[in-house]
């Protein structure tokens, strides 16, 4: 919604006018500053020696050497001079940090020799692009984990993917090369962060491990390698990266350095993750409350403050004060320390219900009025169990659907990774077998159409289900490359389970008019080797935020009833 222009009022000029000269006074300052900085010298006028140097002899022998007409040189090679002409500062080259090459922001001193890694099998497969991702420090590729890279390849998953980018990227280093003891330029490709060198296993190595570890085993024989590179450079320090625990543990144990794969982490913590919503303090109007500017627009009032808070506004960020004058706002703009703040639509009262839904908390209204918002194009609804992300978006979505016409359909899909043991292959077409994963879908349409059901159990049930059929598809994710949504409602469920690629791959499937509705609780992870630091959900709303057109909200309370309350909390 693009803001309102406000009347114009006075402001106190602090620039001069285009046009008018400085006064006498600020340009006899500027004039006496400019006096008494001294002129950098030219390099065809030397500064002159004074005669108290030591070894002019020296210095007259090695003009004579090299004539030089009106340049004065120092003497070579001669003690500390009792004074000297002065000479223009030069700017010493800033010492760049060695960042650390696994985890970001984490800053080392280039003083020692580079760091050696040497990379576990799971890492490449994890992330394809780990190869570029260590900054100055070199890259060790012992033999098993090629060989385990080639038993990866087959297949159409995600792993064979990153199994076979990985081998082209190799192939692409080698090109050409007719030595590789030394080491390849990770840098050859175009990847300009990355300064040092790939290494490959040549020749067997022969360490002492203990002997209760069978050396058959690839993790033992990578261990193995690491034990051996320890050894050869007793000047570096060589680092096993492996995002496989036990083996990191079995390495510690042995008195090598481990670990993670930290580059794929948005956050190094979840309790950093943006929420959304942030309270006002006490003294909030106190020193925010002058020269408050307000006006109204289509039913809703902004208001224009001035002071320190707003500087760490957020874009579309909900605020809240609930003290005397109590404020519900959204954040809209931000400048320096000025915001401009709207208040909300209350649908925690029956008046404003979407489909027969209120909000029951304050979270609740906030993320009701991003769901309802037109102008944002992505929903982002973190929460724990029972706290009504599913039910929010549903009846946003089919109000917006069945009555304002804003929508075609809604489109709505989800990672079917399953929690206990796998079902097996489930028959029929695709929706038919998305259905069992769509238990929640089906739920949440029950207490939707609640009120119809009321005249019959088997009429509700018919209703709801031709409700799924005419206006509500589901859709696996294998099948979204490729695909164009026009004016959809994109709900993607149980979004903490995805990877930042594949949340990449569906966020990109919309086009003119859809809106993109995540939803997920990143403390219920299923997908192996994914964090709450390197879900795909982490990772959309952090990169998201701030955006004028995309909004997050993280709920808190849940509704679903006291006894999935209590359960939460104490199992």
């Amino acid at each position: 919604m693009p803001l309102p222009k406000l009347p114009s009022r006075p402001a106190a000029i602090l620039t001069f006018p285009s046009g008018e000269s400085p006064s006498p006074k600020a340009r006899s300052t500027k004039a006496a500053k400019k006096a008494a900085t001294p002129p950098a010298p030219e390099a065809a006028e030397a500064l002159p020696v004074q005669p108290e140097l030591s070894g002019l002899q020296t210095a007259a022998k090695a003009r004579e050497a090299a004539p030089a007409p009106n340049v004065a040189k120092l003497p070579v090679g001669d003690p500390a001079p009792v004074a000297e002409a002065p000479k223009p500062a030069k700017k010493a080259p800033a010492a760049s940090p060695a960042k650390a090459s696994t985890r970001k922001g984490r800053a080392q001193a280039d003083n020692g020799p580079r760091r050696l890694f040497v990379l576990d099998t799971n890492v490449l497969l994890h992330d394809p692009s780990s190869l570029f991702r260590f900054q100055e420090h070199d890259i060790y590729l012992p033999m098993m984990t090629l060989e385990e890279l080639d038993h990866q390849k087959k297949g159409m998953s995600e792993v064979a993917r990153n199994a076979r980018q990985v081998s082209r990227s190799l192939d692409a280093l080698v090109q050409d090369a007719t030595r590789l003891d030394d080491g390849l330029e990770l840098s050859k490709l175009g990847n300009k962060d990355a300064t040092g060198r790939l290494m490959f296993q040549t020749t067997a190595v022969h360490s002492a491990l203990p002997d209760d570890l069978p050396m058959g085993k690839a993790d033992n024989q990578i261990l193995g390698v690491v034990r051996a590179l320890q050894e050869k450079y007793k000047d570096r320090e060589v680092v096993l990266v492996s995002k496989d625990i036990n083996m990191r543990l079995k390495a510690r144990t042995l008195g090598m350095a481990a670990e993670d794969y930290y580059n794929d982490h948005v956050l190094e913590d979840s309790d950093l993750l943006y929420p959304g919503v942030l309270q006002l303090p006490d003294d909030f109007w106190n020193r925010h409350g002058k020269d408050v500017e307000s006006w109204q627009q289509g039913g809703t009032t902004f208001y224009r403050i001035h002071g320190p808070l707003c500087s760490q506004f957020v874009v579309n960020q909900f605020v809240y004060f609930d003290g005397q004058l109590p404020l519900h706002a959204q954040v809209r703009e931000v400048s320096g320390k000025t915001a401009v703040l709207a208040t909300l639509r209350d649908y925690t009262h029956g008046k404003n219900n979407v489909w027969g839904i209120t909000a029951r908390n304050r979270e609740q209204n906030f993320a009701m009025n991003l769901l309802m918002n037109p102008d944002c194009d992505f929903v982002s609804l973190l929460g724990q169990a029972g706290t009504g992300k599913t039910l929010l978006a549903l009846a946003a979505g089919i109000t917006q659907v069945l009555e304002t016409k804003r929508y075609n359909e809604i489109i709505m899909t989800r990672v079917t990774v399953p929690v206990g043991d796998d079902i097996g292959f489930l028959p029929g077409t695709e929706e038919e077998k998305m259905l069992p994963w769509m238990g929640a879908l089906e739920d949440n349409l029950d207490v939707l159409n609640m009120n119809d059901s009321e005249s019959g159990a088997d009429w509700g049930r018919a209703a709801t289900m031709d409700l799924i059929r005419s206006r509500i598809k589901v859709k696996s994710l294998n099948f979204m490359r490729g695909r164009t949504f026009l004016n959809k409602y994109l709900i993607i469920d149980e979004a903490q389970n995805l990877t930042p690629k594949q949340m990449k791959t569906l966020i990109t499937r919309a086009g003119p008019g859809t809106k993109v509705v995540c939803l997920g609780n990143v403390a219920q992870i299923d997908t192996p080797y994914l964090t709450e630091g390197s879900s795909g959900l982490t990772f959309v709303v952090d990169r998201f935020k701030g955006w004028p057109h995309a909004g997050h909200v993280t709920l808190q309370r849940g509704e679903r009833s006291r006894l999935a309350d209590y359960a939460g909390d104490v199992l």
